[in-house]
């Protein structure tokens, strides 16, 4: 399979923009979190259930999206959900209450599903082994412009147009991926691939990819790291600008510095996936957060929260994951490549299901405390390690051969 970089460029591109939806809706607000609480006349708790509701929100997206583009193709429920993400973004931003933004945000986060499953499913169709783990890591790598940039980007936004300018700018940026999807992605999944459909042969499909112990090993080490920085990403307004004392400003710098270092591991797991596997990077990335988030709960608990050694050993638990996500999701996948729909779904589920429950055990001890997120991001990277341990045995590091049976090229329809 000739897959160059002229022709893989524009459309990994725009699949990498499609899984950015999460960061950006997400991380763009979330310096407004204390305005949020006031204009709302609301607690810290009440304005993490927005960001709780869209998570949920992806995690049922996935489940009902991913499913039925094993059924119907890529390509219609993609635009679809795009579109439909548009318009509770556009919502999001007249919300007349916290009620009526955190109905909107599981919304937003259904809808933007649709580009997070199905990104995912395409490089599945269209790559296998060391190829897909590279473009995996690659988009990842891309993807990760989003958080760096995200928080800056909402920090400007809310201090001239405040935190409903977030929501009119993801609005423009999800009808800017349903004009680059309606031109650059074309289906994928042939027809003959597709499932028969029926409510009977999604749970079946489902079945055979749930009793399959390797992919449940690769899913669980991805979605419980994914846990671990969700943790971080809803503590982390309160930590660092409640408990540690710095402002916006600051919080935004801090907070895509940390996006930085996971982007560089996700770049790094790029060069490095011939020659040292996405198998043995997996278990690096594992590990560094296991150890730093250890180091963390230590620090957190018995040295009351100092700022640097704060700081630095967050940016040691986030950075390791660039070697977690791409790799743990292209091994997940490999698993699951006859029905590659149901299997990223499951997967982005999982994720998004614990995201959405690491969010409010973060705030357990209200907002002058990091402990509840160091236990959190400690807790996650235990059970991701200990699932790759004990149900991935007999996997190799060998990321596999690129057998070149389905070409890139055609999902740009050339």
């Amino acid at each position: 399979m000739n897959k160059t970089s002229t022709t893989t460029a524009s459309l990994i591109a725009m699949l990498a923009l499609l899984s950015a939806q999460g960061p950006f809706a997400i991380d763009m607000y979330l310096p407004a979190f204390p305005q949020m609480m006031v204009d709302f006349d609301t607690g810290a708790a009440t304005v993490q259930l927005t960001l709780t509701a869209f998570m949920l929100g992806m995690a049922v997206g996935h489940l009902v999206i991913g499913p039925l583009s094993d059924q119907f193709g890529r390509r219609k429920p993609l635009l679809i959900g795009v579109f439909a993400c548009t318009i509770a973004s556009a919502l999001c931003a007249v919300a007349p209450n916290v009620e009526f933004l955190i109905g909107m945000r599981f919304v937003q986060g259904f809808a933007g599903a649709a580009g997070v499953v199905l990104a995912r499913a395409v490089i599945s169709d269209t790559a296998h082994g060391a190829q897909a783990a590279k473009l995996f890591s690659i988009m990842m790598a891309v993807s990760g412009i989003a958080p760096v940039l995200a928080p800056l980007a909402g920090g400007g936004v809310i201090a001239f147009a405040g935190w409903r300018g977030v929501f009119w700018v993801l609005a423009v940026l999800n009808l800017i991926m349903l004009i680059g999807s309606f031109f650059i992605l074309k289906e994928c999944l042939p027809q003959e691939l597709r499932s028969r459909g029926g409510v009977s042969e999604l749970f079946s499909n489902a079945g055979r990819v749930l009793r399959n112990k390797r992919y449940l090993g690769f899913t669980s080490a991805f979605a419980f790291s994914m846990a671990a920085m969700f943790g971080y990403i809803a503590a982390s307004p309160f930590v660092i600008q409640n408990i540690l004392g710095l402002g916006t400003t600051a919080y935004s710098l801090i907070f895509a510095l940390n996006a930085l270092g996971l982007t560089i591991t996700s770049i790094v797991a790029v060069r490095l996936a011939d020659s040292v596997g996405p198998l043995r990077m997996t278990y690096v990335g594992v590990s560094g957060l296991l150890v730093s988030s250890a180091a963390l709960l230590a620090v957190v608990s018995l040295a009351d929260t100092p700022l640097v050694p704060t700081l630095v050993l967050l940016f040691l638990a986030i950075s390791p994951l660039g070697f977690v996500f791409g790799n743990a999701a292209a091994l997940a996948t490999e698993q699951a490549k006859k029905y590659a729909g149901t299997g990223s779904a499951i997967l982005g589920a999982l994720q998004f299901t614990l995201a959405a429950l690491a969010s409010p055990l973060v705030g357990l001890a209200g907002e002058g405390s990091a402990i509840p997120m160091a236990i959190v991001m400690l807790a996650a990277g235990a059970i991701a390690l200990l699932s790759l341990v004990t149900l991935t045995r007999g996997s190799t590091n060998e990321p596999g051969t690129d057998h070149g049976e389905r070409q890139l090229e055609a999902v740009q329809g050339r």
